[in-house]
């Protein structure tokens, strides 16, 4: 497959997306854009992007579709609504279903786009900003053999690894679930730990220096507390993100009468969070409703 007539349209270049296609365009591919925020737009377009605006107007021209958008209803807003993008892609494009979604929406979006020829990945992705932008997002997918062919291109430009996960439209938002049931702990009990220290008078640099030269260290931590040491809550990923996230990490738990008791305390802290107006701030934002204490 030639990548350099290869064409690809993110839609959502938010932190995920906007690395997604920096990596798209160093990979050669003609990429494309879509994102209701201009100056998201005009950054991609500076980046060496094909055009990027609200909308995909090439549709028809497209080899394939990368969503990285922040939940279902967005997902079904710009394929199924009016003006959908489904309707104006041709037969045999290939649609990246990279979101966070629900078992029951990944298929039913998947059954959808069947519907109109189109090929089909279940794939989120994990690996933050950082990863995204480097290429080398963790990407957990399932789908045809003919959607993972298409989409080769695009899985060589944004992944470092690709989790195969068979054919099973909805293996790959299982995995990005239970996934999300650590990264929301994590972060959860992260700042649990660091309120703790500010409450005992620990320094929280000093406290954060040590947690992170220790055993007990975690990606989240490491990532998400050196926010709270900074003071610094300029959303990379919202407190409502991982609300959603964690949600989905419940109600999965509820279809399948499996007990999740960390994971429903973790989703109980974010769900106080936004109730207390942090819900657009970065997650570590969670720290907040620990009273009491005195951050950065």
């Amino acid at each position: 497959m030639d990548r350099s007539t290869y064409r690809i349209c993110v839609i959502g270049l938010g932190s995920m997306g906007a690395g997604a296609a920096k990596s798209c365009i160093r990979a050669g591919l003609e990429t494309y854009g879509v994102d209701l925020d201009p100056q998201r737009c005009a950054a991609l377009v500076a980046l060496g992007g094909a055009a990027a605006g609200p909308r995909c107007e090439n549709a028809a021209d497209l080899d394939a579709v990368l969503l990285l958008l922040v939940n279902a209803a967005q997902c079904k807003a710009v394929l199924f609504g009016p003006d959908g993008l489904a309707a104006r892609l041709r037969p045999g494009t290939a649609v990246m279903v990279s979101s966070t979604i629900s078992v029951a929406d990944a298929r039913e979006i998947a059954a959808e786009l069947s519907r109109h020829d189109l090929l089909v990945l279940d794939a989120p992705v994990s690996g933050g900003a950082a990863k995204a932008d480097a290429g080398e997002m963790t990407v957990m997918a399932a789908g045809s053999r003919a959607a993972f062919a298409r989409l080769r291109p695009v899985l060589d430009a944004v992944a470092g690894t690709v989790y195969d996960l068979g054919d099973e439209i909805g293996k790959g938002a299982t995995v990005k679930i239970i996934h999300q049931l650590l990264a929301g702990v994590h972060i959860a009990v992260g700042a649990e730990a660091m309120a703790l220290a500010a409450r005992a008078g620990i320094p929280l640099e000093t406290m954060y220096d040590v947690v992170t030269h220790a055993a007990g260290n975690s990606w989240m931590f490491e990532n998400r507390m050196k926010h709270v040491v900074d003071g610094d809550y300029a959303p990379k990923s919202a407190v409502d993100i991982f609300v959603k996230d964690l949600r989905l990490v419940t109600e999965t738990g509820l279809a399948l009468n499996f007990p999740l008791p960390l994971a429903t305390t973790a989703y109980s802290m974010f769900a106080n969070a936004s109730n207390a107006g942090y819900g657009k701030e970065d997650d570590a934002a969670v720290i907040k409703t620990f009273a009491g204490i005195e951050l950065p």
